[in-house]
């Protein structure tokens, strides 16, 4: 399905360039479900954290080992153009549980955020450094369809008065930080020798035992493969013996924790199986933004590569924002698809919701569209392009970006700078037209800047300290609620 060069993809790739739809809308889903109906299928959302495009096999990766994940993605469909919202992760949680982009959440940059004191600009501080309480989330419309919710993993949305329990989650438990050694919300004795993807996959298994006979919505959410690298010896020392390809960076403990998150793929895959759930279940696999190739401050080992796209998790190129994307569901996807028409993080909200049956929140505006269409392959999307507000210091300096069918724009803010790249034809995005297509750079330009506007974002401002000298520096983490300097 929507291969490259077939003639859906020919269609899509034409309905996607030529689409004026809206971005704000509520509509009811494409099918209600009746009682006569067989149970509305489950639902299961596996998110990795900090995962990259090319880190699986199924998406080309020659060192890591993931044969669970490959043979999600042989039994369902592969995206081989979804995106997050944002290029960290905060953001991109937000736009999953809201259906907004981040700049609409007012949560653009990873909770609490942080800051160069001396750069060239002030940057924006979130508008909230919490999921607000008064939007209605992707598990509280599943809810009100009659699904049980489960989380477990990292949250990054907020504190404890902000954490699943009050955004429409029944079961729940929280754990970040460290991949050994962690502690979890609320608590729990884990024991000494827990290994943190392992103990979520416990947690997802016990959810989907003792929610078998109901319809259920699971949110799986690894903090792997985030830093810091850590995964168990006998796994490290696999790849330590393991031949390398020539390219690529190949690091043992990278790649071991990617197996470990491929290791819960094929329990929950076998869970479902175990119980009788594997046709009546819906699994999406996806990553919060890009690859992390190096830590923002320089500090820790070399991570990852994510070539043939260019640069890592806190930028704007492709390498940032391009996400592996995986959804199966039997009966209705097509296995072994491919689909190459440009998706976003902000899609998930009404795609599940339209899975379940239900209406979308009517008073809610959503910049999402159901993906529905693509699974089904009857349909393109109803939507010109795809958008991103990164108005802070990471990896690259402070930017905003869109997509519309082949082309992408980046203007960077510090000096309006402007990079136009067809990536169709120049996926590393290595050659620059902005120069030699003037007019269509500024036609995209005023595109970005009337969204910007439509979603209220946030833009930095000069910074009335500037020194160039100190401008690389990097200051205190910003606390909820402060000034700029924190």
């Amino acid at each position: 399905m929507h291969r490259q060069g077939d003639p859906m993809s020919r269609m899509s790739r034409r309905a996607f360039l030529g689409a004026a739809g809206a971005a704000l809308w509520a509509a009811p889903a494409a099918r209600a479900f009746s009682a006569g109906d067989a149970r509305r299928p489950n639902i299961v959302f596996i998110l990795i954290d900090d995962m990259g495009w090319p880190d699986t096999g199924c998406y080309g990766n020659r060192f890591n080992e993931t044969p669970h994940i490959d043979a999600l993605a042989a039994q369902g469909m592969r995206f081989t153009d979804a995106y997050a919202a944002c290029p960290v992760c905060s953001p991109t949680r937000a736009s999953i549980m809201s259906g907004q982009y981040p700049a609409r959440v007012g949560i653009t940059d990873f909770i609490p955020g942080h800051q160069r004191p001396w750069a060239k600009l002030q940057v924006p501080v979130n508008r909230t450094q919490h999921l607000p309480l008064e939007i209605v989330t992707v598990a509280e419309s599943l809810k009100a369809a009659g699904y049980t919710c489960g989380y477990f993993g990292k949250w990054h949305l907020g504190g404890r008065d902000h954490f699943p329990d009050v955004q429409g989650f029944d079961s729940w438990r929280v754990a970040e930080g460290r991949h050994f050694n962690f502690k979890t919300v609320p608590p729990m004795d884990v024991g000494k020798d827990a290994y943190l993807a392992e103990f979520l996959t416990d947690q997802a298994e016990a959810f989907l035992e003792q929610n078998r006979a109901r319809p259920f919505f699971l949110y799986l959410a690894h903090f792997a493969v985030h830093v810091p690298i850590e995964a168990r010896q006998e796994l490290v020392e696999k790849y330590e013996k393991k031949p390398r390809p020539d390219t690529g960076v190949n690091n043992p403990v990278y790649a071991a924790m990617v197996e470990h998150v491929d290791h819960s793929v094929g329990r929950i895959m076998a869970k479902l199986e175990e119980l009788g759930l594997t046709r009546n279940t819906v699994v999406i696999f996806t990553s919060d933004n890009g690859g992390l190739r190096l830590r923002y401050d320089l500090q820790g080992p070399l991570v990852s590569s994510n070539a043939p796209l260019r640069e890592e998790k806190g930028t704007l190129y492709e390498g940032g924002i391009r996400e592996p994307l995986l959804v199966r569901w039997p009966g209705v996807v097509e296995p072994g698809s491919t689909c190459t028409v440009p998706v976003s993080s902000v899609d998930f909200y009404p795609t599940l919701v339209d899975i379940a049956g239900d209406a979308l929140p009517a008073r809610q505006p959503l910049d999402g569209r159901s993906l529905r269409p693509l699974l089904e392959q009857r349909a393109a999307l109803d939507r010109d392009a795809i958008y991103w507000h990164y108005p802070h210091y990471h990896h690259s300096t402070p930017a905003g970006a869109m997509r519309a069918g082949d082309w992408k724009l980046i203007e960077f803010f510090e000096d309006g700078r402007l990079e136009l790249y067809n990536l169709v034809e120049d996926i590393s995005e290595s050659r620059n037209l902005a120069a030699s297509m003037p007019a269509r750079a500024a036609e995209l330009r005023e595109k970005l800047a009337a969204w910007r506007h439509g979603v209220n974002a946030a833009m930095p401002v000069t910074n009335p300290d500037y020194d160039p000298a100190r401008a690389h520096e990097w200051g205190p983490p910003i606390l909820a609620g402060s000034a700029r300097r924190g």
